[in-house]
């Protein structure tokens, strides 16, 4: 009954964590008291500091803002005595208090990282540079604009108001199928669920078979054909390779029992029956990324199993920052406990769906110093207009989530982990065994990927037979994947193959580090496996006409 009260009273454990915390400290008395030994001789420092800074004296910054934190980056925070005492008060405030609670004795790795995220949430929002009166740059371009600056920010306020979101740039810079989303092609395919969009070769001749894209439905499929500097679409039909790709549809009410057996058999399979029809070919190559590749690593485990490895109408696979082991799922594990998946399950019974909304703003909380408080300083304070970013305006686009096949999803995967564990789940009448898997594999994760963290990404290795190869990326779980070749290069990725024994850091240790793109390396990877060239084949035929054009309907509805 306790815990029930507990359920109902912090569904998203919130207070919880930071509750145990606590009491964890009480519990450890000598802990604490060295813990405040330390404290002290800081704040010892930080007062000699303070007195150093009133009396005019030179004096160094005791404490440092962490790496990658701009919030103090304008000179105005140090060279001003009153400011960056401000600032250094603030900051010692809050790196004691989460290193606190990092070190939080007798309380579990997992307890001590949702404690950390909610008081760094609450301490993110608090910070000086997060209000007019405390913010000196704020309050020096209110002067120097004369109030302009001001009355920009008003308006920029009452704008996110009224979109209901913090805005990361305006949504009138983009529109899907004129500045985004435009390599020519058709919907070839449509059911309830998504619609088949077969590019238009850029090649007089193309390679025999095709490569199918399975794209994540959190999210729209056009991550994957931004601008076209940005288009991995577009990079691909230049290699001379023909490609489908999932345009998942955003699911309403009223497809709230939709299961995941109807995602695998009318999402996954379809695309590759769809794909092997339209080209006679007898295999196709897949690609699935992020929760995309997580159906696809199901459907390769479904499909040995329903076929048997000789029969497989898939020849080989490639992953982008995909998790099949779901033990560390990184950031996101603060939202994933019974209680928390309990509460989730209530609301999307009651409406049939997730909202993307309120998806979006969780992962935004993942990084609310970047993703959250950065906008409202920019915007509501100094009165900037965020530029024009195609990959910001995609991830504003969110989608929904049905409920019958999330809630399966959260539970079985996330909070049960069952799908690293042999015949533990059953999908579309198969029980899945990731390791009747022995195509090659071609796997991608993203150095700084919070969403799938990269060694974690790393597990696949170890539970699935036949050729892996491992690239590790530069940047995050989006910049890493859209990682076009540029001259002089501005990336770099290390790439080995794996073995099934190897550890993330084993791996790591012998593979090597390249400047520039991994798409070269995975071209040298996938090209000589698509079969012969042939002629281009047209968009569309007669057993498959053109419904509409690329990028279809589906991705145009709200």
């Amino acid at each position: 009954m306790n815990e029930g009260l507990a359920e109902a009273a912090d569904p998203l454990g919130l207070a919880a964590p930071i509750v145990h915390a606590q009491l964890a400290w009480l519990a450890h008395p000598q802990e604490l008291a060295e813990r405040a030994m330390r404290l002290s001789s800081d704040l010892w420092r930080l007062q000699w500091h303070t007195w150093n800074r009133a009396a005019g004296l030179p004096s160094t910054d005791p404490i440092e803002p962490h790496q990658g934190d701009t919030r103090f980056a304008d000179p105005v925070w140090t060279e001003s005595p009153t400011w960056d005492l401000i600032k250094e008060w603030y900051l010692a405030f809050t790196h004691h208090t989460q290193d606190m609670l990092y070190e939080t004795p007798a309380l579990s790795s997992k307890e001590r990282r949702r404690a950390a995220f909610w008081w760094r949430n609450w301490l993110n929002a608090v910070a000086p540079t997060n209000f007019l009166l405390t913010n000196p740059v704020a309050l020096r371009k209110a002067v120097e604009s004369g109030g302009a600056s001001l009355m920009r920010g008003f308006e920029n306020f009452f704008a996110d108001l009224k979109a209901g979101d913090i805005r990361m740039t305006d949504p009138d810079d983009f529109k899907v199928g004129e500045n985004l989303a435009v390599t020519p092609g058709a919907v070839i395919f449509r059911n309830r669920l998504l619609e088949i969009i077969h590019y238009a070769p850029s090649q007089p001749r193309i390679h025999a078979e095709p490569v199918v894209i399975v794209t994540p439905w959190i999210n729209k499929f056009y991550v994957l054909d931004l601008t076209p500097k940005r288009s991995m679409i577009r990079f691909l039909l230049d290699q001379g390779l023909d490609v489908f790709i999932t345009s998942w549809k955003n699911p309403d009410a009223s497809m709230h029992e939709l299961t995941f057996d109807d995602y695998l058999l009318e999402g996954v399979d379809t695309i590759v029956r769809v794909a092997r029809e339209f080209t006679a070919a007898r295999q196709v190559h897949a690609v699935g990324y992020c929760i995309g590749g997580t159906a696809l690593a199901m459907y390769m485990a479904w499909a040995n199993r329903r076929h048997g490895e000789d029969a497989v109408p898939v020849a080989d696979w490639t992953l982008f920052t995909t998790l099949v082991d779901f033990h560390k799922p990184g950031d996101i594990e603060v939202f994933i406990d019974k209680s928390s998946i309990d509460y989730l399950d209530n609301k999307m019974a009651q409406k049939g769906y997730l909202d993307g909304a309120e998806m979006a703003a969780s992962f935004r909380l993942l990084r609310s110093n970047s993703l959250i408080w950065q906008y409202v300083v920019n915007g509501w304070l100094y009165g900037e207009t965020p530029p024009p970013f195609d990959v910001l305006y995609w991830n504003m686009d969110s989608t929904r989530m049905p409920y019958a096949m999330h809630a399966w999803y959260l539970r079985e995967l996330y909070l049960h982990n069952r799908l690293i564990q042999p015949n533990a789940l059953e999908v579309a009448g198969e029980k899945l065994d990731l390791s009747l898997i022995r195509q090659p594999m071609y796997a991608v994760a993203a150095e700084d990927d919070h969403i799938a963290p990269w060694r974690q990404t790393f597990a696949i290795n170890n539970h699935v037979v036949g050729s892996r190869r491992y690239v590790l990326s530069s940047s995050g779980h989006i910049l890493g994947i859209l990682n076009p070749i540029v001259h002089p290069p501005k990336r770099r990725y290390w790439v080995a193959d794996a073995r099934r024994s190897d550890t993330a850091d084993s791996w790591h240790q012998r593979a090597e580090q390249h400047q520039g793109s991994w798409w070269e390396d995975w071209m040298r990877w996938l090209k000589p496996r698509v079969g012969p060239e042939v002629e281009a084949r047209p968009v569309a035929n007669d057993s498959f006409p053109a419904l509409c054009p690329a990028p279809g309907s589906y991705v145009l509805e709200p």
